[in-house]
């Protein structure tokens, strides 16, 4: 019976099918190639693999744990699941490719229409060191984050902790895409004709371990293939002549030499001393040998057994050497009885590799002699651990790095690592990415912010999970932790009681990139315009500071000026900068445009607004564009303070018509009255998934608005879902046993009443029937009778309330000014109901 010791794109198979696979190999990497993989959809499927192994408890934590190597620290498991969590996954790929979407064509400079992205090579064929259990699957999941298709072999000896590993991180993405993408083979490095197969179709081949490892993959490598090298490296310590009779220096240095026992690569080998003076040296080896020796003896899984026997007499060989030249004069070696340490003083400054467990030289380097001693190694040094004073530090960090060194750390921190640290002096994701760049015809692709808009749909995890509510949501937002708690707004309170919503930096940074794009798509033009930015600004409230992050994400004429009370001075503003385009909300633009009608008449430079959190009705847009001569009004987004942007406009949008903003949410429209989506073009409660929020839950939000699915693909090209909003849920009014729609109301004053200001509604308990009075913004022409007769002969349910006698509709004619906004943003309240 054939034992399936290899796990190929999503099925264990043994030798003979993984042996005929193999010899098919570039036509099974074409074929995964050919399908998409969202870097989301991997970040998603670690995340949720981290949490696994995190808990004990976790049905997969007791399937990975009978692989484990004989004696392997379970905790090892932990130690994966803290690597691959999304907060430690998102850093690297902010660290090492700029963002978390690194694959997506988008503008490197928002003015200019050229493309770039980080492209997979193609094929990365992975040679694993044995007895590593971290290793092979962290060097998939690096392969995986750049986009490749990765075949990785392991040691003969391995266990299956890595098939194991893949096969239940594949399990996690429904779409097949990861398990397309992953090959785990186990056998041993005789077995030439594997890995001349494995190798043969590679774009990358990384080889983990020395030097004779990396000699005997090489030449398996083909022309023009990239090999990338993790081999052994050579870490020491500098320590000052402060820092060496420093007591706590002295067990820090220790706590680096007993961790792992020197079987790190960043483990020292070598103390040395900023002195000539030989005396020093020995006077120091002598007292870290004491502490050393003080050190309780190795504990742990691979520790207790001790050397094998060639270590043992490799250890044993130096040793004997070391105490040899001790009669010339240049060594002086201080050992544990047992063997099990020893400290070598020898008075020559070149670097000497150690015999590692627990072995350690010291040696003599004057820092002016740091770079001539330890550069000709420069190709073997890793890490140096320094101690001293502050400046010390400064000037030894730039003289270590100059010889050659790739980390610097303190004394007693050289084994710690941290998220998105380069390794071995380059970051892995573009050891395994290409940088590929698209220019396109500047008049055809003005507005097209990311090239792969037009090119393929995003496809993101399908959301999960119970509907959540802002009570859900705004409750636990509080308790959010504090490295994900960086940036607090409050929403405008339009729709109730103001609310917080908390982002750390780096969601923020999302996202205003996204909204960035989303404004060119609507037809913002960085090079030319010359932007207003008329938000509120102050109290938390977060429109003005976003917008501003947006303009300046896109590098755009900016004057932010906000939204006041003086509009003369404002106007007088846009005058005197040459301002074309404004931003800002609806009723506070709508009041400016007409206090200071005649000047900005006079000034005829605008030509551009976008709006955002309410709309301007098409009489409103009429009114602009024939009055003063705008020429493009569109939203500038369409958001929340909870899940920032959700959707915008492009040059084909009219209305309550957006694009989703696909790469950072998924959206459902769920029936008013029942918790399933509704029938195709059918309005219903819009429900988002964010994929871009750290340290929160937010799937599943029902917004409170209402809209539709728009059908087909956008004249525009994109591929982007679109949608239509159609009011909020508050909008929808129980009065007088009907429900009645803002909305509606709104549409019948535009088209068939012909008014163009602003509207409110007011429900009033009265004595027998309840009162609703439409408070309509009063301009010259305005005729409140006119617009009874309208909403009662376009309204059927609104004319039956006040015929039966269960309703008085009363319509007012008011000053802009007195209607009721929210104090936070301005925005207009488009429902008052003081009933309550």
């Amino acid at each position: 019976m054939s034992v399936h010791h290899h796990y190929w794109q999503g099925s264990f198979v043994g030798d003979e099918e993984a042996g005929r696979r193999l010899a098919e190999l570039p036509a099974a990497v074409e074929a995964a190639l050919a399908t998409d993989l969202e870097t989301e959809t991997v970040l998603a499927a670690c995340d949720a693999l981290a949490g696994a192994l995190r808990d004990p408890a976790h049905p997969v934590h007791g399937r990975l744990a009978p692989h484990l190597a004989e004696g392997e620290d379970p905790a090892v498991l932990a130690e994966l699941g803290a690597l691959l969590g999304r907060r430690e996954l998102t850093r690297k790929l902010r660290r090492e490719l700029g963002g978390t979407a690194p694959a997506r064509l988008n503008r490197a400079d928002p003015r200019e229409t050229v493309y770039e992205a980080w492209a997979p090579v193609g094929l990365v064929a992975h040679i694993a060191p044995g007895n590593a259990a971290t290793v092979a699957p962290l060097s998939i999941v690096e392969g995986l984050l750049a986009g490749n298709v990765n075949i990785l072999k392991t040691s003969g000896a391995d266990t299956l902790l890595t098939q194991h590993l893949m096969a239940e991180l594949a399990a996690l993405d429904p779409s097949g895409a990861l398990a397309a993408r992953v090959v785990v083979l186990r056998f041993p490095s005789s077995r030439q004709e594997w890995l001349r197969l494995m190798c043969a179709p590679a774009d990358v081949v990384a080889v983990w371990g020395g030097e004779g490892a990396v000699e005997g993959v090489a030449a398996h490598v083909p022309a023009g293939c990239r090999l990338v090298e993790w081999g052994h490296r050579i870490s020491f310590a500098y320590l000052t002549s402060d820092a060496w009779s420093d007591p706590v220096t002295l067990d820090a240095l220790a706590d680096d030499v007993c961790l792992h026992e020197q079987q790190a690569c960043s483990s020292p080998q070598v103390v040395y001393l900023d002195t000539e003076d030989e005396a020093e040296v020995f006077a120091f080896a002598e007292r870290f040998a004491a502490v050393l020796g003080a050190r309780p003896p190795a504990v742990g899984a691979g520790y207790t057994a001790g050397p094998d026997p060639a270590q043992d007499a490799e250890l044993t060989t130096t040793e004997l050497v070391a105490r040899l030249e001790e009669h010339l004069g240049l060594t002086r070696v201080f050992a544990a009885p047992d063997g099990s340490w020893r400290v070598m003083a020898d008075t020559r400054p070149p670097l000497t590799a150690s015999p590692l467990h627990r072995s350690v030289w010291v040696k003599p380097l004057p820092r002016k002699r740091m770079i001539a001693t330890l550069r000709p190694m420069r190709r073997y040094l890793q890490t140096a651990g320094l101690a001293g004073g502050r400046t010390d530090i400064a000037e030894l960090s730039r003289t270590a790095l100059a010889a050659g060194v790739t980390r610097v750390t303190p004394v007693g921190a050289m084994l710690e690592s941290y998220a998105g640290e380069p390794h071995d002096g380059v970051y892995a994701l573009q050891r395994y990415s290409r940088r590929v760049a698209v220019q396109a015809d500047p008049v055809l692709f003005a507005t097209t912010a990311c090239l792969d808009d037009l090119a393929r749909p995003v496809v993101l995890p399908p959301p999960s999970g119970p509907l959540l509510g802002k009570e859900d949501v705004q409750g636990p937002g509080r308790e959010v932790a504090r490295a994900d708690a960086e940036l607090y707004f409050r929403s405008g309170g339009s729709t109730g009681a103001p609310a917080l919503s908390i982002f750390s930096y780096d969601d923020y940074d999302t996202q205003m990139h996204a909204a960035a794009r989303g404004l060119l798509a609507a037809g913002y033009d960085p090079v030319g315009d010359r932007t207003a930015n008329l938000f509120y600004c102050g109290a938390m409230y977060g429109s003005f500071i976003s917008f501003f992050s947006v303009l300046e994400r896109l590098g755009g004429v900016q004057l932010p000026l906000s939204a006041g009370p003086d509009h003369r001075a404002t106007a007088q503003a846009l005058i005197d900068h040459g301002a074309d385009t404004l931003i800002g909300m609806p009723s506070y633009l709508w009041q400016l445009l007409h206090a200071e009608a005649d000047a900005l008449r006079a000034y005829g430079g605008l030509r551009k607004v976008f709006y955002g959190g309410e709309h301007f009705t098409a009489e409103q847009q009429r009114t602009l564009r024939d009055v003063f001569g705008i020429e493009v009004i569109r939203s500038i987004t369409y958001g929340s303070t909870d899940l920032g942007p959700l959707g915008y406009q492009c040059t084909e949008s009219s209305g309550g018509v957006h694009h989703l903003h696909a790469d950072l949410h998924t959206m459902e429209v769920l029936k008013l009255d029942e918790d399933r989506p509704v029938e195709p073009g059918e309005t219903g409660r819009l429900v988002f998934s964010t994929h871009a929020r750290r340290g929160q839950d937010l799937g599943r939000y029902v917004i409170g608005d209402l809209g539709r699915e728009v059908p087909g693909r956008c004249p525009c090209g994109r591929h982007a879902p679109r949608f239509e909003l159609r009011g909020r849920t508050g909008d929808v009014m129980r009065v007088a046993t009907y429900f009645l729609n803002h909305r509606r109301f709104l549409d019948l004053a535009g088209e068939p009443g012909g008014h163009r200001g602003e509207l409110q509604i007011r429900l009033d308990a009265a004595d027998a029937r309840e009162r609703l009075t439409v408070r309509v913004e009063r301009a010259a022409g305005t005729d409140p009778e006119r617009l009874r007769e309208v909403f009662l002969d376009g309204y059927p349910e609104l004319r039956s309330a006040v015929a039966e006698g269960l309703l008085d509709l009363v319509i007012e004619a008011v000053g802009g000014a007195s209607l009721d906004r929210s104090p936070t943003s301005g925005k207009l309240l488009a429902v008052v109901d003081a009933r309550r």
